[in-house]
């Protein structure tokens, strides 16, 4: 019988009691495993714990049938050399179920009164093998077991897993780049089947050194690749929060595991829509994924397509702009910090976005002039116009739909990029507040579009007609010095907000981002201006949004540091009108139903 040959005739029903034959089947497969430490014994082990522990259960109900251990060693001769060579083998006892039914099995063994030599030397026998499967871990039943048989669970302790650990960590270091000449025979299958020994395992804090030199090996040929049964069981465990890992094992699981990967992006983005008030820069300075992206460009390729699609089906959800900007700057931070060990160009991070749009949009607004920034905004506002105008144009031309969405693609990925970028958005928003009516346009249409990237069930001419209506409404509104405010005017503002608006072409959230703005930046005083957002946010059912905004601007400037002899009063404001959003206690509203 070939020492690897599968248990056929164990894969069915077992039938009542346990015989010889059966024994010897099992006793066979541990002979072969004893007897080889290649990848495929390693493997064929690992493949049959599940059975083995089946069998061993099923052991173990027979012993416990059997009225003395003379008794069950006459029945089944083999059992003490079958449950010895399995108590010498570490990829069993490394199992935590496997090892916990043999020291079930050899307590069922062992007599309290030996009634013969043979149950003499089967307690001796069964003292010792116990003192290699005690541990630390064993549950209290166990060790007081141990201890009523004169062994004290303290001196010994299970040294099998260590062991074990050591050989598995020697074995993925017999790699292509350990090689001493190009002739030496690769030896990388060595890393295959040391992760398949691994999956029963991952649990185990001994072995999270094992687990982390695995992830971390360089893979120098196509031979060195992991199991995806020890990716998914580690995956598993991780997001369950059975195994703690280190960061950089984090980050090289994410490498390795997309669906680990995956589900570290979507709980950003389920804490971002459950919470549309909450700042994400804080859950983001806790989370590795910045950093991760920094490190490979395909773990952020992989993030920016999840975005990417979530953005597609949550167009007009602040919170999840917000995420995917502050996400944006986290790693655009992190990916400096990196510069002297990457030369990967931006392209190749951001390569499906405009390329002409890529590093004006990419440079932080404290990275230029102020003076600077209108004509900056103006070229931006103008670049995207006329990249929407040639999609419009081409709708009117009737060409196919190939073409057609090529340029949908086109408006997506520069209005994605743009929503990365949001800090220029910002800069266009506090820039409207002391703009000249003449000035507005540009600004104007740049806000429209990343509020409204398509002309799908819009008209982009109307919205610019309401947008500088809006803006009319709010600067005429913040220059008013007298008290009380008026009234009609706070009322027309929560009519545009609400959503029975009469302008349903122009997003409530546009209005908002202009009035949250006008807020902070105006020359109006700051009780005034306090009145008018409390009023109208709390009337219009729009506090958590324009906590969003308010955070957004406060990160913005905070990493920019970009107002110079202003910085104190536009910080003071910000802070004000926070406090006034989240209060529980806010006081009435003036404007009357």
């Amino acid at each position: 019988m070939s020492q690897l040959q599968p248990l056929t005739q164990l894969q069915q029903t077992a039938e009542p009691g346990l015989n010889v034959q059966e024994m010897q089947l099992w006793l066979d497969k541990a002979v072969a495993w004893g007897q080889a430490d290649s990848p495929d014994t390693q493997k064929d082990t690992c493949l049959h714990l599940s059975r083995l522990r089946d069998f061993l259960q099923q052991l173990l109900t027979h012993i416990n049938n059997m009225s003395s251990t003379t008794e069950t060693m006459k029945r089944l001769p083999l059992l003490g050399q079958f449950l010895g060579r399995l108590c010498w083998n570490p990829y069993v006892t490394a199992d935590a179920t496997g090892r916990r039914l043999l020291f079930q099995c050899l307590w069922g063994l062992y007599s309290e009164n030996p009634g013969n030599a043979v149950e003499r030397k089967a307690n001796q026998w069964i003292r010792k093998v116990l003192c290699q499967l005690a541990t630390e871990e064993d549950d209290a039943p166990a060790q007081a077991l141990m201890t009523q048989m004169g062994v004290p669970p303290k001196e010994y302790h299970l040294k099998v897993l260590m062991k074990m650990v050591a050989l598995l960590q020697e074995n993925i270091g017999k790699s292509c780049s350990s090689m001493g000449h190009m002739n030496q025979r690769c030896s990388c299958d060595n890393i295959l089947a040391t992760s398949e020994a691994c999956v029963p395992l991952v649990t185990c804090p001994e072995v999270a050194p094992l687990i982390g030199a695995l992830l971390q090996q360089p893979v120098t040929c196509v031979r060195a690749e992991l199991s995806e049964d020890f990716l998914d069981a580690l995956s598993s465990a991780y997001s369950s929060q059975c195994l703690s890992l280190d960061e950089q094992t984090v980050v090289s699981l994410w490498y390795h595991n997309l669906s680990s990967l995956e589900e570290a992006v979507l709980s950003l983005l389920e804490c971002a829509l459950t919470n549309s008030g909450s700042n994400p820069q804080k859950q983001l300075e806790q989370s590795l994924l910045p950093k991760a992206c920094a490190q490979h460009c395909s773990i952020f390729l992989v993030v920016n397509d999840i975005f990417r699609s979530i953005l597609k089906q949550a167009e007009g959800k602040e919170s999840v702009k917000y995420l995917i900007q502050t996400f944006t700057s986290c790693f655009l931070r992190e990916l400096a910090l990196r510069q002297h060990q990457t030369s990967l160009p931006l392209k190749a991070m951001f390569p499906q976005s405009p390329q002409n749009l890529l590093l004006p949009l990419l440079t932080r607004p404290s990275e230029m002039p102020q003076e600077a920034w209108r004509h900056h905004l103006n070229w931006l506002s103008g670049s995207l116009q006329r990249l929407t105008e040639e999609e419009e144009e081409g709708d009117r031309d009737n060409s196919s739909s190939t073409t057609r969405s090529g340029r949908y693609h086109k408006v997506f990925e520069a209005w994605f990029l743009l929503v990365q970028c949001a800090h220029w958005v910002q800069v266009a928003v506090q820039l409207l507040v002391t703009s000249e009516p003449e000035d507005c346009g540009p600004l104007l249409w740049l806000l429209i579009f990343y509020h409204h990237p398509t002309n799908r069930g819009h008209n982009r001419a109307l919205q610019l007609v309401h947008g500088k209506e809006a803006w009319d409404h709010l600067h005429s509104l913040f220059l008013v010095l007298a008290r009380p405010l008026p009234i009609d005017r706070l009322q027309s503002l929560v009519t545009l907000l609400s959503p029975q608006s009469q302008q349903p072409s122009l997003s409530p959230l546009l209005i908002l981002n202009l009035l949250v703005n006008f807020a902070v930046f105006s020359q109006q005083s700051l009780s005034a201006s306090t009145e008018i957002l409390q009023t109208v946010v709390h009337r219009s059912g729009l506090v958590d949004e324009a906590a969003c905004v308010l955070n957004s601007l406060e990160l913005r400037l905070n990493e920019d540091n970009c107002l110079s002899s202003d910085t104190k009063r536009v910080h003071l404001r910000i802070q004000a009108l926070q406090n006034t959003l989240t209060h529980k206690h806010a006081a009435s509203s003036p404007v009357e139903n």
